[in-house]
């Protein structure tokens, strides 16, 4: 996990209070926020029911608000944790924490909208509609790199029926693809063999030298974690579509 820094106590009050400043950044923030026997996603949403049991309301609440979202907690369950505190420390405590949180998750708050719907059950941004690509897939789908160093890591999402031509992964040596499900329903089929779902959690290994396609379910979206696995004369090969009859046997 990657080690949480908090320097605001020495820019705040560094002269003032140097003392204080050393807790709230060395000790709180360094020893406590990064102790391991705790996730960090767990130990935000602590936070955020412990400010709320207080009637804390201003900006330190915003901040680990912020902060419970940056480490994964979605639209979805902040509604669902606050509702559930705010029976047991008050229905106006509750409201005055919806207020900032709305402000925080509002590009989710439109449940209407499938995209937005989809985008609060994962971490990860959906990203830009995948223009570069799109005439090796038929539907709309969007694209957001993650890593693009080392490994590349993109997170590839596709509107419901959206999915890529066949394809091949072509290497001299390692190569291939890894994908791993983080929301909705998909599928992966490789050539002559039957389609595989694909649901969140999901991992598919994908050698070289085999023919492929994956995307979204008639009925749902769907995002994988697409990762290049490092090879020599890594290229990929687009092929045919995925017709509309063979795609229409998948449920």
């Amino acid at each position: 996990m990657e080690k949480l820094v908090q320097p605001a106590g020495r820019e705040a009050l560094g002269e003032f209070a140097p003392e204080f400043a050393h807790f709230n950044d060395d000790v709180l923030f360094g020893e406590n926020w990064n102790n391991n026997d705790i996730d960090v996603k767990t130990r935000s949403i602590i936070t955020v029911v412990a400010l709320m049991s207080s009637g804390i309301t201003d900006s330190s609440l915003k901040y680990h608000l912020l902060n419970a979202k940056n480490h994964g907690v979605t639209q979805r369950e902040i509604a669902a944790i606050i509702t559930h505190v705010a029976f047991y420390v008050g229905w106006p405590k509750g409201w005055a924490v919806f207020n900032l949180a709305k402000e925080i998750w509002q590009e989710n708050a439109n449940f209407n909208s499938p995209k937005a719907s989809h985008q609060s059950e994962m971490i990860f941004p959906i990203g830009e509609p995948n223009d570069a690509f799109a005439k090796y897939f038929t539907g709309q789908s969007y694209l957001y790199p993650i890593s693009t160093s080392q490994v590349g890591i993109y997170n590839v999402t596709f509107e419901s029926g959206c999915r890529n031509n066949w394809h091949i992964h072509h290497a001299k040596n390692g190569g291939g693809q890894i994908l791993v499900c983080v929301a909705g329903r998909g599928y992966y089929q490789e050539w002559g063999k039957d389609a595989v779902e694909m649901n969140p959690g999901d991992c598919i290994n994908i050698p070289p030298e085999i023919k492929h396609w994956h995307g979204a379910a008639p009925d749902s979206w769907f995002s994988h974690l697409a990762i290049e696995v490092p090879g020599k004369d890594c290229s990929s090969e687009w092929l045919e579509p995925v017709t509309d009859e063979h795609y229409g046997t998948l449920k």
